[in-house]
């Protein structure tokens, strides 16, 4: 299966749609009043939980594309990519201003202080050099090794992610749990995906010349 070029644009253009959802049922939810009795948490934990969700599906594209054949999924991770940063944004900036006013000595002492929030901050700062860099441009100037070599960083950021969710709730890690899990088949098949090239490439040095 590839779309042709009008196909692959509507697809994009579905999945950017798509992917406004969860802020979409956000504002909705404080429209009419439905954000719970902690509206500032709720709102917080929504957040973060699509950003683990979009670094977990991002993360998911390279083995969709082995396991289907259809290269052109690798047209879309990209877009998945940026929003898993624009929500850690907003994750983010909700803790910055409606959880801490902007009380920066507050800040410093949840960092040192609450090791979710360290693990969680972490892989925001992670994100960012990731998000900054994704476009074609910056691929071609610093290089295609250098460049995947600094987006593998992703990987380091999705294990962030889960632990910073696991510390968070503390009692019931069942979510965590799942994510844990999730992630857990994702860097497998990645691992046995890399020991089956580094393989191919040994066998083929090998072979008489």
């Amino acid at each position: 299966m590839q779309p042709n070029p009008q196909q692959l644009a509507a697809i994009k253009a579905a999945l950017f749609a798509l992917c406004l959802v969860p802020l979409a049922r956000l504002g909705w939810l404080g429209y009419v009043d439905g954000l719970s009795a902690n509206p500032i948490e709720f709102i917080t934990r929504h957040l973060g939980t699509w950003t683990l969700n979009f670094l977990l599906i991002t993360l998911a594209v390279t083995p969709l594309r082995h396991l289907t054949g259809w290269h052109w999924l690798l047209r879309l991770r990209r877009m998945l990519g940026l929003y898993a940063f624009f929500y850690a944004l907003l994750h983010f900036l909700t803790y910055l201003w409606l959880d801490q006013f902007f009380d920066w000595a507050s800040i410093a002492k949840d960092l040192a202080k609450r090791p979710f929030i360290t693990a969680g901050f972490t892989a925001f700062v992670l994100l960012v050099p990731l998000a900054a860099t994704s476009n074609a441009a910056m691929v071609k100037r610093l290089g295609g090794r250098r460049w995947t070599q600094l987006h593998r960083t992703v990987y380091a950021i999705a294990i962030l992610g889960v632990i910073h969710y696991w510390w968070l709730v503390k009692k019931d890690i069942t979510l965590p749990l799942v994510y844990a899990v999730i992630l857990g088949a994702l860097l497998a098949f990645r691992a046995l995906r890399l020991s089956r090239e580094r393989q191919r490439q040994l066998e083929a040095y090998s072979r008489p010349r």
